[in-house]
């Protein structure tokens, strides 16, 4: 494989994986209301030969769920409470930004890439 065969696989793997990313914290994001619900955490897993990263196993976030008090709900027990979710709409925005800049840094990796391929294109031709 050539360098530029392998860094379009390398960016384009990446950009599947932030997109993967971008669609577990969308859910986490939507679910940050609904009684019992864990966050979801994306791993990553890196192919050491190839250099190309995809989405790895995912996992529930093991924190408490929040305690909230709301007597006339009708998940609430005997003393007005019942178990939120653990999502923290703040991380959730700050990793939805995470994964929105690594994927712009792949996409613009994939056009530097395309660029050079075709300046080298033009010089093989004169």
């Amino acid at each position: 494989m050539n360098d530029f065969s392998q860094a379009l696989s390398i960016a384009s793997s990446g950009l599947k994986a932030q997109s993967g990313r971008l669609r577990h914290v969308s859910e986490n994001i939507a679910n940050a209301d609904t009684p019992g619900y864990h966050r979801k955490i994306v791993n990553f897993d890196l192919s050491r030969e190839s250099g190309e990263v995809s989405l790895g196993r995912l996992s529930l976030d093991p924190s408490e769920l929040r305690e909230i008090y709301d007597p006339a709900h009708p998940l609430a027990n005997e003393t007005g409470h019942y178990d939120g979710s653990n999502v923290n709409l703040i991380i959730e925005i700050a990793d939805a930004r995470e994964a929105q800049r690594s994927y712009e840094a792949n996409l613009k990796m994939l056009d530097q890439a395309r660029q050079m391929s075709s300046s080298l294109m033009d010089l093989l031709r004169r």
